[in-house]
């Protein structure tokens, strides 16, 4: 194996095992921030080493091991510190035989409760929503800060104050590193979902720059939330949101042309579904349900991708079934975004005059000001209805506001094909 390749395991290896080893430390020390330096310690280490040793048989053991001794390296040097030199000396040469054991059965005792610990101390609500995302990224997926400046389009320094902050910010605070119990549980599992489901969207559909998705993204969102349901199996929201990022995944494949053009979800060829993703989907969908789940947000969202995924075309999507779960889902979670979907829905299902009286009720919603796809599907509509000089503005409209090139690309030729429609007319 040459050194390129065995870097190329090391960094596949740390990808898998780095939240596992940073969650064990965590628990033993107290302090993220501390855990996962050492952790990163322990990469240092395997990259200096591996190259001319080659990768052990268990490399997750040995970067455990590694960051094991330097945690009780570090321990006890802050002993030494607060305590007197003679009497700590006495006790590390009394513990010395039986530290390592004692100190193994903390960091392998209940690994999935430690990784549960890790994802809501990441996603504390002491952080601001940026932060949480850029912690999370860091500490659970294993990405390094360069990796998680170029998936948000940031520049790298601005990646790693924010993840320096929310590290002083866990330590200045003293937040526990423990999962919430009782009443506080649902309000911090809800912020945990929304920092993995914010991960998954913006890989899903990016919001600026010159890639249509970032599929990456969504294969970390998804991890992140099958991890969650294997720690969670009694809560139906987990189970919602897993059943909705299996759904949407199933699309990636199709939802771009060989050029990286986008491709709307009508035009896709269903044949390029990803038909295994469809079956975990429904299946994490009728395990939300079971759980008493169906009317939480994310499971209604789900039952909607699933309506897409079990119709065979887009002309055999139940889309009356669709307006009315986005119609439960406005009632539930209401939100100007959601009203805009629904005009989608009841436009596909009883005409596009019918959407668009339900999108022109939306015009003047201060959330939707600078919100590209209120224009964009109102111009959709307009088209429909032949109404192409007025459909030709509001596409130009929505392609100043988007910031992604892609998008934009696509907003610009069907306002050039309505331009060219009206002229014809």
């Amino acid at each position: 194996m040459t050194a390129t390749d065995t870097h190329r395991s090391i960094e596949a290896i740390w990808r898998i095992e780095s939240a596992r080893i940073i969650a064990g430390l965590a628990r033993m020390l107290r302090d993220v921030g501390l855990a996962e330096e050492l952790a990163q310690d322990a990469l240092v280490t395997a990259l200096e080493q591996w190259p001319q040793t080659g990768v052990p048989d268990n490399p997750g053991a040995w970067l455990m091991t590694t960051a094991k001794h330097r945690a009780i390296d570090r321990l006890r040097r802050h002993q030494l510190m607060e305590r007197k030199h003679e009497e700590i000396a006495r006790e590390l040469e009394a513990e010395q035989a039986d530290a390592m054991p004692r100190f193994d059965a903390m960091l392998d005792d209940d690994i999935g409760d430690d990784l549960l610990r890790l994802i809501f101390t990441a996603c504390h609500p002491a952080l601001p929503a940026e932060s949480r995302v850029a912690l999370t990224l860091r500490l659970l997926g294993g990405l390094s800060t360069a990796e998680i400046a170029r998936a948000f389009l940031q520049p790298e320094p601005t990646i790693a104050q924010r993840i320096v902050r929310a590290k002083r910010t866990l330590a200045d605070k003293q937040v526990p590193f423990e999962v919430p119990r009782g009443e506080e549980l649902a309000e911090r599992l809800d912020a945990v979902l929304g920092v993995i489901y914010l991960v998954f969207n913006e890989g899903y559909t990016a919001t600026a720059g010159d890639d249509w998705m970032r599929p990456a993204l969504c294969e970390e969102a998804l991890r992140l939330g099958r991890i969650l349901a294997g720690l969670m199996p009694r809560q139906a929201p987990v189970f919602g949101l897993l059943a909705l990022m299996e759904l949407q995944a199933s699309r990636m494949h199709a939802r771009s042309g060989p050029d990286g053009e986008p491709i709307r979800l009508l035009d896709q060829n269903r044949a390029r579904w990803d038909r295994l993703l469809i079956q975990r989907g429904l299946a994490a969908l009728e395990r939300a349900r079971q759980l008493g789940g169906e009317a939480e947000p994310y499971t209604l969202q789900a039952a909607i991708a699933a309506c897409h995924a079990r119709a065979a075309s887009a002309e055999q999507t139940d889309w009356n079934r669709i307006a009315a779960l986005y119609a439960t889902l406005a009632a539930v979670a209401p939100s100007p975004v959601v009203e805009l979907n629904r005009a989608v829905a009841v436009a596909m299902a009883s005409g596009p005059a019918a959407g668009l009286a339900l999108v022109d009720a939306l015009r003047d919603e201060p959330l939707l000001a600078n919100y590209h796809l209120l224009p964009a599907v109102r111009g959709d509509l307009l088209e429909k209805l032949e109404r192409h000089g007025e459909a030709r503005t509001e596409f130009e409209r929505a392609a100043a506001l988007t910031r992604n090139a892609r998008e934009r690309e696509l907003l610009q030729t069907r306002a050039a094909s309505c331009a060219q429609h009206a002229t014809n007319g």
